[in-house]
């Protein structure tokens, strides 16, 4: 049985219907309802000429030839002199002739176990007739519509611009002053654009957002009885950190999913915990909806707490996606590159992020017994000393900042001691979730260890969204900032902060406290929070038509993929990545990442099943989004 038989359809939303399909037919008005058969009769008028080769091959071989030398007349159309193709159309033209060529390779074929050629293949041989039975995910149709499409040179992406319509853009025809104040009035429109769509994305030093927040803390403070002075001692938060559902159903507005999967969560002694500082950035109800992406960071869905309790008894193998098991030359220490370990003296958290990289490996929140014993953190200091070429030491967790100022002081003054060690990174997301944490006596202390031109001591820590960011984290970062120390940003890209100009809210409001953005990541392949991944194409796309628009000191970060064992692949560079196969059963893309060794050691690519663009703009559109906006997606390979 072929990719084609083996799936039945997904029912399409009435928005998605409207606003995806309104993108890809210029010709036909949308309806409210699109059946199968017209989205098939799309991908057919999408490209006829591919279309006539499907139709007419009488074999898969012969088919395969002649999209070849397609292909290949398509790509030099691009170069020949009499074209009327717009110059960037011509770059969208090569960029879906080159997918589409590593679509149609055998090898690709076998190492995937899929042929997207074979399925559109037999579906133009079948007929209309036959998709009854629905035996593709719209995802895919929607796909092979975009490339058809863009190997023709009929993306149509430049033709909706309004400047485009005009011809030449006015200021190109003119010279001078006349040039400057026209090209002038252009940048105001986007600029005015990106302030609308910033708008959306309020941060927490918003004097209302503060207020409500000032309110918050009141309530959670009569909830537990204490003093309101007591708020701004880190201890009484690690005392009074939320690891079961009462509180939470009496200071929040939950919805129903939410308050069972938190019951689930700890009957099922799933690591669990809300610091009650992160506590009061979430809204007391559920209307406001700016605290989406707060929730979601611990709040654990449904489909997460059951894989979790599924595999409770192999959790450690099961999803351990960077296969640290296989990185780690001993306990406590983790490496995949030359000049670079991570150090994880203390395996827990002040709360626990329901998509952490090291879920399988915290057993509780704030575990009595998550510091490493003394024997085990000696033997990893003196695997430091054997190993002199690494000179930047990440200490990580687990939340190492957590630990009392003399295991800090302790672990610092042991790894300063190390001539070679030249770059401790410290990786916290206390400036996040519990700023207190850091006192004067605390940035002082950590200070001391950072000497410039001999060594730098780096806070990393892990803001997500603009709605994290409040006066107590920026009390926490200048104080760490007033030691010569930086503090760095690493993002996850994720569905919560993933919309139009969210992230680049974020890096924005960041640098105005004093942070940098570093990395944007990839969320890791984890099966347990697919819910929250979203696709390769939207970083990519949020990179270019989002990120760029900023200044450049607001877009230092890079957007990255993590590759299993190996480590990060750079999402921009177009050399490390390639798609190699869409998926019939759901519209994936399978795409290979090369390691970050490519042209100096021979390792192999690995293979990543995507999220479906279609299934992302589907959700998307249930949280209210024009999808419209987001429609060159598919032009992100």
């Amino acid at each position: 049985m072929s990719e084609c038989d083996e799936t039945k359809p997904r029912p399409v939303s009435t928005q998605i219907a409207v606003d995806v399909l309104t993108d890809v037919l210029d010709d036909v008005k949308p309806r409210l309802v699109m059946d199968r058969a017209r989205y098939l009769e799309t991908l057919w008028e999408a490209n006829p000429e591919i279309s006539e080769i499907l139709a007419r091959g009488a074999s898969l071989d012969e088919v395969r030839d002649k999209l070849y030398a397609y292909l290949e007349h398509a790509e030099r159309a691009v170069f020949a002199v009499d074209n009327d193709f717009h110059i960037l159309e011509k770059a969208t033209v090569r960029e879906c002739v080159r997918t589409f060529r590593s679509i149609l390779g055998p090898v690709n074929e076998l190492r995937t176990g899929v042929s997207a050629l074979e399925c559109l293949w037999q579906l133009r041989r079948g007929g209309e007739a036959e998709q009854e039975e629905a035996p593709v995910a719209l995802g895919f149709l929607m796909e092979f519509i975009h490339l058809f499409r863009g190997v023709a040179g009929r993306s149509n992406i430049y033709r909706e611009d309004e400047q485009m319509r005009r011809g030449v853009p006015e200021f190109l025809t003119l010279e001078g002053r006349e040039a400057a104040a026209q090209r002038s009035e252009v940048l105001d429109e986007t600029a005015a654009m990106i302030e609308k769509y910033m708008l959306k994305y309020p941060s927490g030093l918003k004097e209302q957002v503060i207020g409500w927040r000032r309110q918050n803390m009141r309530r959670i403070m009569r909830y537990f009885g204490s003093r309101e002075e007591e708020w701004d001692d880190w201890e009484w938060h690690v005392r009074h950190v939320i690891k079961t559902p009462e509180p939470l159903v009496e200071l929040l507005e939950l919805t129903p999913e939410q308050q069972r999967a938190v019951e689930k969560a700890v009957d099922s002694r799933i690591p669990f915990g809300i610091t009650p500082f992160y506590l009061s950035l979430m809204d007391r109800t559920l209307s406001l909806k700016l605290d989406h992406a707060i929730r979601a960071q611990v709040i654990p869905p449904p489909d997460y707490v059951d894989q979790m309790a599924a595999h409770k008894a192999d959790r450690s193998m099961t999803f351990d996606f960077m296969g640290e098991h296989d990185t780690s030359p001993i306990d406590l220490i983790t490496r995949r590159y030359p000049l670079i370990a991570i150090l994880k003296p203390y395996n827990t958290c002040a709360q626990i992020c329901v998509y952490c990289q090291r879920n399988w490996e915290i057993e509780e929140c704030l575990a009595p017994d998550a510091l490493a014993s003394d024997e085990a953190l000696d033997e990893a200091l003196k695997w430091l000393d054997a190993h002199p070429g690494v000179g930047d030491v990440l200490v990580t967790g687990g939340d190492p900042i957590v630990m009392s100022d003399s295991k800090i002081d302790k672990l610092l003054a042991a790894l300063a001691a190390k001539k070679h060690v030249y770059r401790i990174r410290l990786g916290t997301r206390t400036p996040v979730v519990l700023p207190q944490r850091w006192t004067k006596k605390l940035a002082a202390l950590v200070g001391r260890y950072n000497e410039p031109g001999r060594r730098e001591i780096a806070v990393v820590t892990h803001f997500e969204h603009p709605y994290e960011v409040t006066p107590e984290a920026t009390e926490a970062v200048q104080r760490i900032l007033q030691h010569g120390m930086r503090v760095y940003n690493q993002q996850v890209f994720t569905v919560e902060n993933s919309r139009r100009f969210e992230s680049a809210a974020l890096r924005r409001v960041l640098r105005s406290i004093g942070v940098d953005p570093y990395y944007t990541f990839n969320m890791k392949g984890k099966g347990e929070t697919r819910r929250y991944m979203v696709p390769i194409a939207r970083i990519l796309q949020e990179r270019k038509e989002e990120a760029r628009m900023l200044p450049g000191l607001d877009r230092t970060d890079e957007p990255v993929f993590n590759v299993p064992k190996l480590g990060k692949n750079h999402l921009r560079a177009w050399q490390d990545h390639r798609v190699v196969m869409i998926r019939p059963q759901d519209g994936a893309r399978v795409y290979e990442m090369h390691p970050w060794e490519k042209n100096i050691t021979p390792l192999p690519p690995y293979n990543y099943i995507d999220v479906p663009i279609y299934d992302y703009l589907e959700e998307l559109a249930v949280r209210g989004e024009a999808i419209r906006d987001y429609r060159t997606i598919w032009y992100y390979y």
